[in-house]
């Protein structure tokens, strides 16, 4: 959606080596890829096979075959990923207004009746998607580092599990796969030694694992996700988020995130942490 974030994530493809191209005509796309096969898969001119980001808006020429274009990418062998970025209409709302420039579908209407606008005739896109991810409560720097796994160089047939930890008091991610909460272990705020610190260090990591039924809740969650993990990688499906919160995403939800991301990993699983709140208070 216009204003959820598209320039960061082009740039942040930038950044691991992919060839970037901003509001293509749909129609142009399997011609394009057709060329880089023609020279050999070279298109970024390093000799690897070509990575090639393609980011669009309802601005592009031919946005309404989009779908239909990516099928017959796949019938031609290209191996796609279509993510799907998309905010709440009060963050989409407080961007445009922040930037002080119109909504591309907004014409002489208002505001929000463009961005209601949008969202209907991204629906059949949206639907598509194997990654969709909410930006509403994310800076520019948590979305940098939330999306760049996706781009990172490594091999495409790990599934890529982010472990997001957050507060409660701020929000329920609106992204995530699976939500668990935190609550039901003591709360290392209400120690003085511990208050301020974080879940990222040994003194509260160690206090909130060693409550009853902390290690129980992990055990339980790796077995629980095993089948899972194992279907998404038999669906093809290459991005999961799993959130964890607590009251404030400071001490309980952190720790036990970084335990999880640390239990959850393997040779077909990689795992990565993004702490939403951490540092909100």
């Amino acid at each position: 959606m216009s204003g959820a974030g598209r320039s960061t994530v082009g740039n942040v493809m930038e950044d691991h080596g992919w060839y970037v191209i901003d509001n293509l005509p749909v129609s142009l796309m399997p011609d394009l890829l057709h060329v880089s096969v023609d020279r050999g898969g070279d298109l970024v001119g390093d000799g690897r096979a070509a990575r090639i980001g393609i980011v669009l808006d309802v601005r592009a020429q031919g946005f309404e075959t989009l779908t239909e274009s990516i099928r017959v990418l796949r019938e031609r062998g290209w191996r796609t990923h279509l993510i799907f970025l998309e905010a709440t209409n009060e963050a989409l709302v407080r961007r445009f207004e922040s930037v002080r420039r119109p909504h591309p579908l907004q014409g002489k209407g208002r505001l929000l009746d463009a961005i209601i606008r949008e969202r209907e005739v991204l629906a059949e896109v949206r639907a598509e998607a194997e990654s969709i991810i909410d930006t509403s409560g994310l800076n520019v720097h948590q979305l940098s580092r939330k999306i760049s796994p996706l781009f990172q160089a490594e091999s495409s047939d790990r599934l890529r599990l982010a472990v997001l930890s957050f507060g409660f008091k701020y929000g329920v991610p609106l992204d995530a796969d699976f939500v668990f909460d935190m609550r039901f272990l003591p709360n290392p705020f209400w120690v003085p030694e511990l208050r301020q610190h974080t879940g990222q260090e040994t003194q509260v990591s160690d206090f909130v694992l060693s409550q009853p039924g902390a290690r129980e809740f992990i055990d339980g969650v790796e077995g629980l996700m095993t089948p899972v993990i194992g279907g998404y990688l038999r669906e093809n499906r290459r991005y999961v988020t799993l959130a964890v919160g607590c009251t404030g995403g400071k001490h309980r939800s952190v720790a036990i995130a970084e335990a999880l991301a640390a239990r959850l990993g393997s040779d077909h699983v990689a795992t990565f942490v993004v702490h939403r709140d951490l540092g909100q208070e």
